[in-house]
């Protein structure tokens, strides 16, 4: 039997790509000013002009899902007789995971016959994004919900997720940065190197002079960690910084060329929280590769 996948638009996955591996989002909501926005069509946003009001000044506010939100998205499914698999941001960044969780709770009285079932990705943008992918492209081959859930579940902690960011005060403001390390940032033409750690916690790790040699740095990582590239999609996520993206899927094809290259402007929510000229690669490699 079938099952619906489902994942939120934190998951930075294309409008395409979505229609076409039949994936449904919820999505999340930004403000400014007192005007809500949602974007569920990442191909049509405008990323040039809303990352230049946020260099601009724009103050740009988020809200979590709150649990109502995800009763009404599983119901539409469940109430279809659908099955349904969750794939979700980071409960390390958001409260939004423990609120589906709630959803699962209170929804599984009421549809006892359907299987609900949660991923916490400890990830976000392509780190979660992927996983969507890797669900359908299981049920596709024939797994069961169970089977999948309990694929993805072992395959997180494989996920690698490492970027570096023009300013660490946006994550700072937003709660985002584990530590107190955001005083580096902002020092002249320091770069900070961060990654989602074992609990999918946003931690710098490291700092380099330059804007060219943190991504010299992100394509090292890579390098170093990555494990079997040549079967695994690979993603590049940046906040208005094209050519950027463009030299750094230069440098992982010089070496450990993967299979594919997903290249994606960051959506509002996740962008607005790491800032214009955030550049985040999101690769595969062993069950420790979180820890390094």
């Amino acid at each position: 039997m079938s099952f619906k996948i489902l994942t939120d638009t934190s998951a930075n996955l294309p409008t395409s790509l979505l229609n076409e591996h039949d994936i449904s989002v919820i999505p999340y909501h930004y403000f400014i000013g007192d005007k809500q926005y949602s974007c569920l069509d990442t191909e049509g946003f405008d990323g040039k002009k809303f990352f230049k009001a946020m260099r601009l000044g724009a103050d740009i506010k988020t809200s979590a899902i709150n649990f109502q939100g995800y009763i009404d998205f599983f119901d539409e499914f469940l109430s279809q007789g659908q099955d349904i698999l969750f794939v979700s941001m980071s409960s390390g960044i958001s409260s939004s995971f423990s609120c589906s969780e709630i959803a699962k709770k209170e929804l599984a009285e009421k549809y006892p016959d359907r299987e609900i079932l949660l991923v916490d990705t400890l990830g976000a943008s392509l780190g979660e994004g992927i996983f969507a992918l890797k669900a359908a492209e299981y049920r596709d081959a024939g797994y069961s919900i169970q089977k999948v859930h309990r694929k993805l579940e072992k395959e997180k902690a494989c996920m690698y997720q490492v970027f570096t960011v023009d300013d660490l005060m946006y994550l700072k403001k937003t709660g985002r940065l584990t530590g107190s390390a955001a005083i580096i940032g902002n020092m002249l033409q320091v770069k900070p190197l961060l990654k989602g750690n074992e609990n999918g916690e946003i931690v710098n790790f490291s700092k380099v002079i330059g804007r060219r040699k943190a991504i010299d740095a992100l394509a090292q990582r890579y390098n170093m960690l990555v494990k079997d590239p040549e079967q695994q999609i690979v993603g590049i996520a940046h906040a208005d910084c094209e050519e950027d993206a463009a030299y750094l899927a230069e440098l992982l094809n010089k070496k450990k060329p993967p299979m594919e290259i997903l290249s994606v402007l960051y959506e509002p929510v996740t962008g607005s929280h790491v800032g214009p000229g955030t550049l985040a690669l999101f690769f595969m490699g062993d069950d420790k590769v979180r820890f390094r």
